[in-house]
């Protein structure tokens, strides 16, 4: 099924009814389903004027706003592939995922043009939202109604995907730290959101506070996708603020909220009362993207009076598993498979495991991406007999509940993102005064992780800090440094890094 066809019966089906509450430069604003319907098709005949044609890329770099839900129903029309990217990145981290997925531009604000690889085509978004508003004759950014949509200059005829035509790139790294494209195709997102509104009764009645960023698979192909089939109303925020969270929660009156870990242990900061009104009002609470803490499961539970639904799920795959909605919640673990997809725990050599050995993660389903761009190699590698091998280690209940027990690779999960200690490593290494550099993670109370970096040389930590930060995001950044005289290693030169806290 393509996109387009999933969302018709809201985009068209539900015109006249509030869809989206969000800010504007004009303040906050309400659109309906036949607003946004309106906004994407100018939007999609802007693009095709400027050249876009189907399986081309276009990348962006935004956070949270109106013209990112534009942008993605408009490339879904046209068959253009999204690549999003992440607004914590910087120019390192940027110019490889444009120099892998060549995207015919970057739509994002001019202050990021200097992140961006030389030669690479910045399209303002200001400028290309007001594009679209001068072709349906509007004379500002944000309002687009569903009576102007007659009036509305045809578009490109929406392209006919299938459930095999890609939608997405999305990156993400691999053990060797290197970034990696999956695909994720029209069918993928499909038959996720699908899933996801069947396992969780998300309907029209629902009220979903979006605060999950939208570059990000939990928040577009979750959170925005769940919200687009269920026809409910949805109230987007540009990043979640533990200071006006609170608040949100208190005006918008949601009764559906996505998180990771580390918003929910801000959420416990709230006063008892003020918690247990919010939760009155509340129908469920989902976390992913990282492990929830059965301490922050249990407290929430006695503060908000909810059991957070935990589920598992990841970039090439987005989601798998997930807690019942009607049934037992199980702390620490994540759940049966969802509908549609299969799971089996396996053996180093491949082999099924019986429930309660641990193994690695294998997934086959509809939800699966296609493999990774332009990398047959490690396609090939992910891939076996039509099952995707996740990295991830975890073991089954007898009652087909899965825990995981960590990863394959030496992933740091911190806050909801992804760290790859190679990344930093090669980095670290570049720099004056550095021998050697080892990075692993540190348990964290807020953020679930934090990585920590063990370095060889005289350099100075202080420095060092400053000059990570200036090349990678805030949250790639080392929290701790530690200097060795020398990196614990095998007779083979491997270092041992589960040696580092103790060499320390």
């Amino acid at each position: 099924m393509s996109l387009p066809l999933l969302f018709a019966p809201s985009l068209v089906g539900r015109a006249d009814q509030p869809a989206l509450e969000c800010d504007t430069p004009s303040g906050v604003r309400t659109f309906t389903f036949g607003d946004l319907d309106t906004r994407a098709r100018r939007l999609a005949g802007v693009l095709s004027a400027r050249g876009l044609r189907p399986g081309d890329r276009l990348a962006f770099c935004l956070a949270n706003r109106l013209e990112v839900i534009d942008l993605w129903l408009a490339c879904t029309r046209l068959g253009v592939i999204v690549v999003p990217i992440n607004v914590l990145y910087k120019g390192r981290e940027i110019g490889h995922i444009i120099g892998d997925a060549q995207p015919t531009a970057v739509v994002s604000t001019p202050g990021r043009a200097a992140d961006l690889p030389a030669g690479t085509v910045l399209w303002d978004v200001e400028a290309l939202a007001a594009e679209a508003d001068r072709a349906g004759g509007e004379a500002g950014g944000a309002r687009a109604t569903t009576a102007a949509a007659t009036d509305a200059p045809a578009a490109a005829a929406p392209f006919v995907a299938t459930a095999e035509t890609p939608a997405a790139i999305i990156y993400t790294s691999g053990t060797t730290g290197v970034a990696k494209g999956a695909v994720l195709t029209h069918g993928n997102f499909a038959a996720n959101a699908l899933a996801l509104c069947a396992a969780w009764d998300i309907t029209a009645r629902d009220r979903y506070l979006a605060a999950l960023p939208l570059f990000h698979v939990h928040g577009l192909g979750n959170g925005l996708h769940c919200w687009l089939v269920s026809g409910c109303l949805m109230k987007l925020v540009e990043r979640f603020d533990r200071e006006e969270a609170l608040g949100w929660f208190e005006a918008f009156r949601p009764t559906l909220f996505f998180g990771v870990p580390t918003m929910y242990t801000r959420l416990l900061e709230a006063d008892p009362a003020r918690a247990r009104a919010i939760g009155q009002g509340m129908r469920l609470f989902v976390s992913g993207s990282a492990p929830l803490p059965v301490a922050v499961l249990e407290e929430f539970r006695a503060r908000y009076g909810h059991v957070i639904l935990e589920r598992y799920g990841m970039t090439e795959t987005l989601m798998n598993a997930s807690n019942p909605l009607a049934g037992e919640r199980r702390p620490g673990a994540v759940g049966p498979a969802l509908p549609m997809t299969a799971v089996e725990v396996r053996d180093p050599e491949g082999h099924a495991l019986p429930d309660g050995q641990v193994g690695e993660l294998w997934v086959r389903g509809p939800n699966v991406c296609a493999g990774y761009w332009r990398w047959p190699e490690a396609t090939q590698q992910a891939f076996r007999d039509g099952w995707f091998r996740t990295g991830d280690i975890g073991v089954r209940s007898a009652d087909g509940y899965l825990t995981l027990q960590g990863r394959r690779s030496d992933l740091i999960i911190s806050g909801g993102f992804n760290i790859y200690p190679r990344e930093i490593e090669e980095l670290l290494c570049t720099l004056p005064g550095v021998r050697e550099a080892a990075v692993v993670g540190e348990a964290d109370p807020v953020r679930g992780e934090v990585p920590v970096a063990y370095v060889v040389g005289d350099a100075d930590p202080a420095a060092l800090e400053a000059q990570v930060r200036a090349a990678l995001a805030s949250f790639k950044v080392p929290r701790r440094w530690v200097r060795l005289d020398a990196l614990p290693r095998t007779a083979l030169g491997k270092v041992q890094k589960h040696l580092l806290a103790a060499r320390a």
